[in-house]
């Protein structure tokens, strides 16, 4: 575990996402993290289908409504 310094506005979005998703601050953080860095490695994938990966990956099934 380390700690990393972010802007205090970025910080304010991440305790707002947080708290709308359900999550700590620091889990909201390092999921920003993980999808932004699968974007970068994978650029021409949309956020539905980097998520959807991940799910599989996981071997969780996604409901759709």
């Amino acid at each position: 575990m380390g700690i990393v310094k972010i802007d205090d506005e970025l910080h304010a979005e991440a305790r707002r996402a947080s708290a709308v998703m359900c999550r700590s601050i620091n889990a909201q953080a390092e999921f920003w993290m993980t999808i932004g860095m699968l974007a970068e490695a994978n650029p021409t994938l949309s956020f539905n289908e980097i998520v959807r990966r991940q799910y599989e990956s996981a071997r969780l099934r996604a409901v759709a409504a």
